[in-house]
C-alpha cells in the first residue's frame, strides 16, 4: 500500500484545472478539489455546465469498491402533460424547457460529507473562493464560449423571457447585444453574489434557503413549472456502479437515467471481438459495430430507474455479452440510424495523495441549457427535460418526480496489473464512444493516455446542425482509415480534425507502482496536471 501519491487534475478549462490543482496541493482530498474545480467550471465554461445543471460522481477508494453519486434532478410536480397541453413537444429553450429540479450543488454537497469522513473537512468558503474571484474579476472568453454565443444568439438575443440572458451573456458596452468575443472578458457579478452566500451559509441555501427562493420566484416569471417545493424536496442520492468484467480488469460506470450501461456495453463487446482486427481500421470498425448494438439495447431499457425493467446487470452477464458479440465481424455493417441524444456538458478527473480518486461529469444540456437565467442569482437553468416527450405510454414521458434519460457517464477501471484509471469526456451520443476510443487505444495498443486522446475520433449518430445520423470521422484519423471504412459500407462523412463536436475527453492513470500519468483533449481549453505533494 503506497503511503503517499502524486496528485493529479485534469478539467476541459485550465483554470477549473488549476483550481482543483491548488486544492490538492493544500492537502485536500479529490472529492473537495472536484468540487472547487466544479464550481470554478461553471463560471468560466458558462455554455457547458452550471450550477442550475446536473451532476454525476464515481469516487474510488484504493482497495474499497467504488461508490457513486446521482445528482441529476426530477421533473417538477407541475410538470405533467396537462401543463404542455396544446402542444406536441415540449420546448427547448425557455421557460418550459426549464422543468427539472438542478442536482449539482446537492451532489456537491452529499460528495462532501463523504470527503468529511476521509479527513477534516477544508472550508467550504476556501474551496469556493477560486470560482467567487474569477465571476468577480472576470473570464477571458475562449473559442469555445464565443462560438456557442454566436450559435446560440438568434435564439437568445430577440426573445422577452430571454433579456435577463442577454443582459449576462450577450457584449457589454459599445457592443451590447452582439454575441461574445473570444479573448475579451466576462464578468459574472450576480453569479459571483450566489457563490459567495452558499459559501457562507452552506450549499443547503440553494435548496432550503435564500437562493432557493430567488431562483423558485425568477424560475416561476420565466413560466417555468418549478415551485419552491421543488426545491425543498430535492435530494441526490448515493447509487451503485454498474459494473462488467473483461480482460485487463473491472470496468464501472453509472446506473440509470445515464448512459453508463451503453459505455460498457461497447467495450465488454469489443473486448470479445478485438482480436479480429488485423489494423486500425479493422478496430474502429469493430468499435462502430459494438456501439451500434449498445445504443439499441440503451433505447429499449434507460429511462428512470423505477421504469427501468428488471435489473440493468443482467445485460452485462457473459451470456448476453457473448451472443451480442456473435453478431459482431468484420465483413458486416449492422445498417443505422437510431434516433441520436445530444448534449454538451464537461467531464473531470482527480487523484489525491492518498490515491482517491473522482471522475465527475457537470452539465445543463444544450449550449446555456434553457437559455432561462435567474436575475436574482445569475445562475443559468438547464433544459435536460426535454429528454421526456409527451407521448402517453411511452418509456420517456413526461411525469412529475421522473428523472430524464442522461447522456451523463463518468467512467472508472481497476485493471488487473494494478492501474487503476477515471475517464470520461463531454459530448452527448459521442460519451461512450469516445471513452471506448480511449480505453480501447490505451489497453489494447498501447497508446500513451495522451495519444489515446488526442489521435483523430469519429462520431457514429447526429450532432447538433446536423440531420445525418452517419459516421463523422476527423480528419487525420480519415487520411489514415476512412477509404477501408468506406469499403466495409459505413456511411461516412469528414470533419475538421481536433473537431469539438468529438467531445472534449480526459483521463488519470494511477499506475501500480504509484506513479501517476494524466491528460487532457487538445480540442478543449483544458489541461491536465500531475504534481508531487509537499510531504
Amino acid at each position: 500500500m503506497h503511503n503517499r501519491y502524486d496528485i493529479a487534475f485534469t478539467a476541459p478549462h485550465f483554470a477549473a484545472s488549476q483550481t482543483g490543482l491548488s486544492i490538492l496541493e493544500r492537502g485536500g482530498t479529490a472529492i473537495e478539489a472536484m468540487v472547487a474545480a466544479a464550481a470554478s467550471i461553471a463560471v468560466v465554461y458558462p455554455h457547458m455546465n452550471g450550477l442550475g445543471g446536473d451532476g454525476f460522481w464515481l469516487i474510488s477508494e484504493p482497495g474499497q469498491a467504488p461508490v457513486a453519486i446521482d445528482a441529476c434532478g426530477v421533473a417538477a410536480a407541475q410538470a405533467n402533460l396537462d401543463f404542455y397541453q396544446g402542444s406536441d413537444t415540449i420546448p427547448s429553450r425557455g421557460g418550459k424547457a426549464a422543468l427539472t429540479m438542478a442536482g449539482a450543488v446537492a451532489g456537491w454537497q452529499t460528495a462532501l460529507q463523504i470527503s468529511a469522513n476521509w479527513q477534516t473537512p477544508m472550508a467550504l468558503g476556501e474551496l469556493l473562493a477560486s470560482a467567487i474571484e474569477q465571476a468577480q474579476t472576470g473570464i477571458k472568453i475562449t473559442q469555445s464560449l464565443a462560438a456557442a454565443s454566436v450559435k446560440t444568439y438568434q435564439e437568445f438575443a430577440q426573445r422577452p423571457e430571454h433579456s435577463a440572458f442577454a443582459q449576462v451573456f450577450l457584449s457589454q458596452g459599445e457592443t451590447a447585444g452582439q454575441p461574445l468575443q473570444a479573448g475579451s472578458t466576462l464578468q459574472l457579478p450576480q453569479l459571483a453574489s450566489t457563490l459567495s452566500q452558499l459559501a457562507e451559509a452552506g450549499l443547503s441555501d440553494f435548496y432550503q434557503g435564500d437562493i432557493a427562493n430567488k431562483l423558485a420566484s425568477d424560475l416561476q416569471a420565466a413560466g417555468s413549472p418549478i415551485t419552491l417545493s421543488d426545491f425543498k424536496q430535492y435530494q441526490a442520492q448515493l447509487v451503485t456502479p454498474l459494473s462488467v468484467d473483461i480482460s485487463h480488469g473491472q470496468l464501472f460506470n453509472l446506473p440509470a437515467p445515464t448512459q453508463g450501461l451503453a459505455s460498457l456495453i461497447i467495450l465488454a463487446l469489443y473486448d470479445r471481438v478485438q482480436q479480429q482486427a488485423s489494423c486500425e481500421a479493422e478496430q474502429v470498425h469493430l468499435l462502430i459495430e459494438c456501439t451500434k448494438r449498445a445504443f439499441i439495447i440503451r433505447n429499449q431499457v434507460i429511462a428512470d430507474p423505477s421504469r427501468v425493467k428488471g435489473d440493468l446487470q443482467d445485460y452485462l452477464s457473459d451470456a448476453n455479452l457473448d451472443a451480442l458479440a456473435q453478431e459482431i465481424d468484420l465483413k458486416h455493417v449492422l445498417p443505422w440510424p437510431h434516433p441520436a441524444q445530444l448534449g454538451d456538458t464537461i467531464w473531470m478527473g482527480a487523484s489525491d495523495s492518498q490515491g482517491r480518486m473522482v471522475s465527475y461529469i457537470q452539465s445543463l444540456y444544450w449550449e446555456f441549457g434553457s437559455g432561462i437565467v435567474s436575475p436574482q442569482t445569475g445562475i443559468v437553468w438547464n433544459n435536460r427535460g426535454t429528454s421526456f416527450n409527451l407521448k402517453p405510454g411511452d418509456l420517456q414521458q413526461l411525469a412529475p418526480g421522473m428523472k430524464p434519460f442522461h447522456t451523463l457517464n463518468p467512467a472508472y477501471a481497476e485493471l488487473q496489473d494494478g492501474r487503476r484509471i477515471v475517464y470520461g469526456t463531454m459530448g452527448g451520443e459521442g460519451q461512450p464512444q469516445t471513452q471506448a476510443a480511449i480505453l480501447a487505444r490505451h489497453l489494447y495498443q498501447d497508446f500513451t493516455l495522451d495519444e489515446a486522446i488526442s489521435r483523430g475520433r469519429w462520431l457514429l449518430g447526429r450532432t447538433w446542425g446536423e440531420q445525418s445520423h452517419n459516421l463523422k470521422i476527423e480528419q487525420d484519423l480519415a487520411d489514415l482509415i476512412g477509404a477501408d471504412l468506406r469499403r466495409a459500407g459505413h456511411d461516412m462523412m469528414t470533419v475538421g480534425s481536433r473537431n469539438e463536436m468529438m467531445g472534449h475527453a480526459g483521463a488519470i492513470v494511477i499506475n501500480n507502482d504509484g506513479a501517476i500519468d494524466a491528460a487532457s483533449d487538445p480540442r478543449s481549453d483544458g489541461h491536465a496536471f500531475v504534481s508531487t505533494p509537499e510531504s
